[in-house]
């Protein structure tokens, strides 16, 4: 075994463990034990996901990341946040930093207060989708802004049993075979929502979600008929997440996410 340098970092709650595999080339099944083992919360560092950087041929860096229970997942809006601002850190450009995932290229852009990143188009928007969980019929709304969300509009947001039904929700034969994020969000102005999240992968709800605040600031517009083109997210966390997109239609694209992100500490690990 060796001893490999890793960062913890958090954007708005969500928090990671940054790995630099660009040259010590773990291979994905060892990955995948170092995401089982090194984000468990209270037996180990604990994190919502484990953030890998490779070599990329197309853009600066790639970022690949890995659930708790080990899955690789395409896209997760704060780590990539998380991963620009790490980028900077290292003292690389600050501005236009660009990076694959296997949702697409990501353009990001880290300031002094905050890092915002440019996500790919939404797409499979569907709107009233009903369903039955826990013996009760509700409609809920789907979209895919990078992976797959449910979203479901309540009254009463804090007293919601979010783990209960979002995984009731996440694992429904709807979604199947790789089943979605659950969103539970509530509406507080025409510009603001706040929003809990049960996150596949992690089975479990989070602080904050880059990509659920998306998908939560889409259909909010697209079934509310808001007007505004600028979204406040209140995260289970307490922060605000902002949504910025261009509306054609019922066609989203321009999106952009802002919050904050920070590096909490390093360290080392073995692998």
């Amino acid at each position: 075994m060796k001893i490999i340098e890793f960062y913890k970092l958090q954007a708005s709650g969500n928090d990671f463990i940054l790995i630099d595999n660009r040259k010590l080339k773990i291979t994905s099944g060892r990955l995948k034990a170092i995401a089982r083992n090194y984000c468990r919360r209270k037996l180990s560092i604990g994190a919502d996901g484990l953030l890998v950087i490779e070599p990329s041929k197309k853009a600066l860096f790639k970022m690949r990341i890995f659930n708790v229970d080990g899955s690789e997942a395409q896209m997760c809006g704060n780590g990539a946040r998380c991963s620009a601002f790490w980028y900077a850190l290292k003292g690389k450009p600050a501005k236009n930093i660009r990076f694959e995932t296997k949702a697409g290229i990501i353009e990001s852009r880290v300031g002094q207060e905050s890092v915002t990143i440019k996500l790919s188009d939404p797409k499979n928007i569907r709107l009233q989708m009903p369903i039955n969980v826990l013996g009760r019929k509700i409609k809920v709304d789907f979209i895919n802004s990078g992976v797959p969300h449910a979203v479901i509009f309540v009254e009463g947001l804090a007293k919601i049993k979010v783990e209960a039904i979002g995984r009731a929700v996440r694992f429904h034969k709807s979604f199947k075979p790789s089943g979605t994020n659950v969103d539970f969000v509530e509406l507080l102005s025409a510009e603001t929502i706040a929003l809990r999240t049960y996150e596949r992968g992690v089975e479990a709800e989070t602080l904050a979600c880059g990509t659920g605040s998306v998908a939560a600031a889409i259909i909010s517009v697209a079934k509310l008929k808001l007007n505004s083109r600028k979204i406040n997210v209140l995260t289970r966390g307490g922060e605000i997440l902002k949504v910025y997109f261009d509306k054609q239609g019922q066609k989203f694209t321009k999106v952009w996410l802002e919050g904050k992100a920070n590096l909490v500490y390093k360290g080392g690990i073995y692998v």
